[in-house]
């Protein structure tokens, strides 16, 4: 037997990262909201033997709720990550290069900094930019070193807001997030994604909203990392895990810029 089938009959917990996706699920405003509506229900059509079924459509963007940026999703002066041509690669209206179909699926070490905790905070307040020397304290903290190839979640306690589209957004108080020295920290050991709890994977401060999205270049285009956003840490943090194999999946939408997820986070017990 593998020492993975060992593992699972020893027993593992698996941690849920992602939030719900409804209508009143918060949404940039530069991405379409999440829409769901049944098409047959129970008791419209009605078979020989007494049975029915139901289906809904399902009408959302590839950024809505918890999900992953592909490599296609941002540019920069004319060109995606590797300087592909932007307008060459979108041509037929669908991504030729660098589309969410051509994410890998992720079966890694993940690693949780929390930095919320690092600061006695249950969130850190609007607007706050997330440093490179709050990662390195959190990664002490936890006793993790960050290794090229891993997944490195933040936690800043946001997500303690999903439920307020308003508050969660943040527009008016702005969102705490890595700045682009953090980013950068992290592009350097080698990550291969990194998430967050906010809508935006970056510092949003009080009244500029969505406008400038410095780390989504930086990581994307410049790096090549990939971002997953608005993701659910708690569970995480509340059971102090630090370390784990982290599983993610997109969506193999072909040409898409990005994929909704569902994110888990697997350890032994």
């Amino acid at each position: 037997m593998s020492r993975l089938l060992e593992v699972l009959e020893e027993g593992v917990e698996v941690f849920d990262l992602a939030q719900p996706l409804a209508t009143e699920t918060p949404h940039s405003p530069n991405h379409p909201p999440f829409r769901m509506s049944l098409m047959r229900r129970h008791g419209d059509m009605v078979r020989e033997d007494g049975s029915s079924a139901a289906n809904e459509m399902i009408v959302t963007g590839g950024h809505t709720g918890t999900h992953v940026d592909a490599l296609a999703h941002v540019s920069y002066r004319g060109e995606l990550h590797g300087g592909v041509s932007a307008e060459e690669a979108q041509r037929g209206g669908r991504f030729r290069r660098h589309g969410v179909d051509a994410m890998p699926p992720m079966v890694c070490r993940g690693v949780l900094l929390d930095v919320a905790a690092l600061h006695g905070a249950d969130a850190l307040p609007g607007g706050y930019g997330i440093t490179e020397e709050d990662l390195a304290a959190a990664a002490r903290k936890a006793g993790v070193e960050v290794r090229a190839g891993d997944v490195a979640l933040i936690r800043s306690g946001w997500g303690r807001y999903f439920g307020d589209a308003h508050a969660f957004l943040g527009h008016d108080t702005g969102v705490p997030g890595p700045t682009e020295e953090a980013a950068r920290w992290l592009a350097d050991r080698g990550v291969r994604a990194t998430g967050a709890e906010t809508i935006a994977y970056e510092q949003i401060k009080p009244g500029v909203g969505h406008a400038l999205l410095p780390v989504h270049r930086l990581l994307l285009v410049e790096r090549g990392v990939h971002i997953i956003e608005v993701m659910n840490l708690a569970g995480l943090a509340e059971a102090g895990v630090s370390e784990f194999l982290f599983v993610l999946a997109p969506l193999k939408i072909v040409g898409g810029t990005g994929s909704p997820v569902r994110p888990l986070a697997v350890v032994g017990r």
